[in-house]
């Protein structure tokens, strides 16, 4: 499951590159989800117990970025909504 979290970031980013202006909101919203993704896969990988403050929302607040993107940038809007698909599937 973490590969496809990780791959679905990776295409996400390559369509976030190629996407053209993105306003400074939604890019701050993107840059902290990433940012927690990272933190939960790096104690994942050193097999802590992920601290429910920081994982706790993560594919409720994509959902949420998903919805703002579909507006703004339709084509975006698809690999956000995976991604959050992805991180409920994990639990997180």
């Amino acid at each position: 499951m973490e590969s496809n979290l990780k791959a679905s970031l990776s295409t996400l980013r390559n369509h976030l590159a190629s996407a053209g202006p993105i306003d400074d909101e939604l890019k701050q919203l993107l840059t902290q989800l990433d940012g927690d993704i990272k933190q939960l896969l790096e104690r994942r990988a050193a097999e802590a117990a992920p601290d429910e403050s920081t994982t706790y929302g993560l594919a409720e607040r994509t959902q949420e970025i998903s919805a703002k993107f579909a507006v703004r940038h339709p084509q975006l809007e698809p690999a956000l909504r995976e991604l959050g698909n992805i991180l409920s599937s994990m639990g997180i």
